[in-house]
């Protein structure tokens, strides 16, 4: 009994802390800034990807996602979700990855949702992208011929760091909408 009640406090403790940190806004303008940073090296590197800005009925920012393995991998990030250029909610990615691969790299990743199906669908949260959903590298021309693919159209571009992988995984992501 008296570890069910340990474990009981522990889990609201843990839900009270998650909670408060969920909103805090230094916390979100700090993560809005970076994000905004992200997005002006995006479009520095391809300024015909403000396109996808432009045309998108909400986009995701996660300024720096953080990536490393060895055999057994994974990947994290956080970022926001914005709509009509407000945030409206944060996300967070998570991958886990199985296969040939050594290293690690940090990228950011910018995901553009094309309708309100597309949206809702990921607002829902625990959205997944299989394996087999590409990004595309963000390089001078990138877009050119970049489109979406299911309503979604995803976009990375590297930070820094070298992995070399062979691996099979996806990415999954919540979503915890701003009140």
């Amino acid at each position: 009994m008296k570890n069910a009640v340990v474990r009981t406090i522990c889990a609201f403790a843990a839900f009270a802390v998650t909670t408060a940190y969920a909103w805090d806004p230094k916390e979100i303008e700090e993560r809005h800034e970076k994000a905004q940073a992200a997005k002006a090296a995006m479009l520095e590197k391809d300024p015909d990807m403000q396109r996808f800005f432009d045309s998108a009925v909400a986009y995701v920012i996660i300024p720096t996602v953080g990536k490393g393995g060895i055999g057994i991998g994974g990947a994290r990030g956080k970022g926001l979700l914005y709509e009509g250029g407000n945030i409206t909610g944060e996300v967070t990615l998570t991958q886990l990855t199985v296969g040939f691969q050594w290293g690690g790299q940090a990228y950011s990743e910018f995901i553009f949702f094309k309708d309100d199906v597309a949206l809702a669908d990921f607002k829902r949260g625990n959205y997944e992208l299989g394996a087999q959903a590409s990004a595309v590298a963000v390089t001078a021309g990138a877009s050119a011929d970049a489109n979406y693919s299911g309503g979604v159209a995803i976009f990375t571009q590297a930070k820094g760091g070298l992995m070399y992988e062979a691996s099979v995984g996806g990415q999954k992501f919540k979503v915890e909408m701003k009140e």
